[in-house]
């Protein structure tokens, strides 16, 4: 299927944020593909470890879930996770509208207990954050980097309002300024200023301290749900 695109061009015009240069662009860029690649390889086992809950568990049933996400230049592109929720999970949270409308309030979550989407296996891939592992293919294709805004869906996007152009400015990432300040904890419309601040502050140092807080707060299993 090919990919779907908003009118990113809109957005590209009204952005006041100066791109960065080539250079800086590749070193980024390099440093999402060694780091992915190093990823995939380093966590292999654990793919494989999780793939046989999906093949021999009460899990049964697609290995990966994938859902279209907004991206650079409001491309639209199809990010991957362990699948955490049941089959068809987004038809039997629309089918209850009282829950759906709680949950677009609730900055689009639910509480792990009253979400009927997500299985007992899917609760702890989701609270160990192993559920994201399968996004270094989406680094690795070009999707997202190792670091920067979080990838949102299409209504989550009007939540930035105004600021659209800023935030699609850039590639969204695996982690980014947003996990390492609450990540679930911080919702809208704060969120939104803590996702523009990497956008106006991007660098290769502030990016190397997120990685690194990440780290820190995947193993405290801070912010995660």
């Amino acid at each position: 299927m090919a990919k779907a695109q908003l009118n990113s061009s809109q957005y590209l015009k009204e952005s006041p944020i100066l791109q960065k240069s080539i250079f800086e662009r590749g070193i980024k860029r390099s440093l999402d593909i060694i780091g992915s690649i190093f990823g995939l390889i380093i966590l292999f086992p654990a793919f494989v470890l999780l793939s046989l809950f999906y093949v021999f568990g009460d899990n049964k049933g697609p290995i990966f879930f994938k859902q279209i996400r907004i991206g650079q230049d409001g491309k639209e592109f199809y990010i991957y996770k362990f699948r955490s929720m049941v089959v068809k999970a987004e038809e039997k949270l629309k089918s209850d509208k009282a829950l759906y409308e709680k949950y677009k309030a609730n900055n689009y979550k639910l509480e792990p207990e009253e979400d009927p989407r997500i299985t007992k296996f899917g609760q702890f891939i989701r609270k160990t954050s192993l559920d994201e592992l399968p996004q270094f293919i989406n680094v690795l294709k070009g999707d997202m980097s190792l670091v920067g805004p979080r990838p949102v869906v299409k209504e989550e996007l009007m939540e930035y309002k105004h600021r659209k152009a800023e935030f699609l400015s850039v590639k969204p990432g695996i982690t980014g300024y947003w996990q390492v300040c609450g990540r679930s904890d911080v919702g809208y419309p704060e969120r939104v200023d803590i996702e523009l601040f990497y956008v106006y502050n991007q660098s290769l140092s502030l990016d190397i301290k997120i990685l690194i807080k990440t780290v820190l707060l995947v193993l405290l299993r801070k912010g995660a749900y």
